[in-house]
């Protein structure tokens, strides 16, 4: 069991790592989006761009769902420090057992939500969210894309003058949501892992 949870951890932590990485330039991508928005407002006989204010929140939430999970195995993510800093090494690794179980818990509930809300955007209007999802997947591979567009509805829209789609905004919030609840399986598993080795630096195997 042990040596699966290592797999586990070394085989996310190396994939969210180069999620994370990627998701470090958006950055500049969504800086360049505003740079032309202002760039259209400001130049005379130019007509501002209507895309680039709600392109760049869409980036700056793929920056913040993608790079979540980097930042958790990091360790840069906020914490209160009161009584943690106090414990010792083994007591550490026993609250982070306790704690980072009620994200996992918390992350399920968001996933199942995130879940239905991409389904409402692809024209889902009822409630059963993974019998839907789960039709368009297997019409999309025995019949093509033309078997899967037969059961999407009217796709919800943004409520703006450039009324973009929003499924690929919503795809990118449930991917974040599951990679980092992959995350947090790994932390759960490297703390396991600190509290039955406390001789250990810390650091996971």
């Amino acid at each position: 069991m042990r040596k699966f949870m290592a797999t586990y951890v070394r085989w996310v932590e190396a994939f969210n790592y180069r999620v994370g990485r990627f998701a470090m330039y958006l950055i500049f991508v969504m800086i360049a989006v505003l740079l032309w928005s202002s760039f259209t407002k400001t130049m005379p006989n130019m007509r501002p761009s209507l895309w680039t204010l709600e392109t760049a929140q869409f980036l700056m939430v793929a920056y913040y769902m993608f790079g979540g999970p980097y930042s958790v195995q990091l360790e840069s993510n906020v914490r209160m420090d009161l009584i943690y800093g106090n414990l010792s090494f083994r007591r550490k690794a026993f609250v982070d057992c306790f704690t980072v179980f009620f994200l996992i818990v918390y992350l399920f509930f968001l996933l199942f939500g995130g879940l239905n809300s991409f389904a409402y955007s692809l024209g889902n209007f009822t409630q059963d969210a993974p019998s839907f999802l789960a039709g368009l997947v297997g019409s999309f591979f025995t019949g093509g894309p033309d078997a899967a567009a037969e059961k999407i509805g009217v796709l919800e829209r943004s409520r703006s003058v450039w009324r973009p789609p929003l499924w690929p905004v919503k795809l990118v919030m449930i991917t974040g949501i599951l990679l980092m609840l992959m995350q947090s399986v790994a932390e759960l598993f490297k703390d396991i892992e600190r509290y039955l080795t406390p001789e250990t630096d810390g650091k996971a195997a």
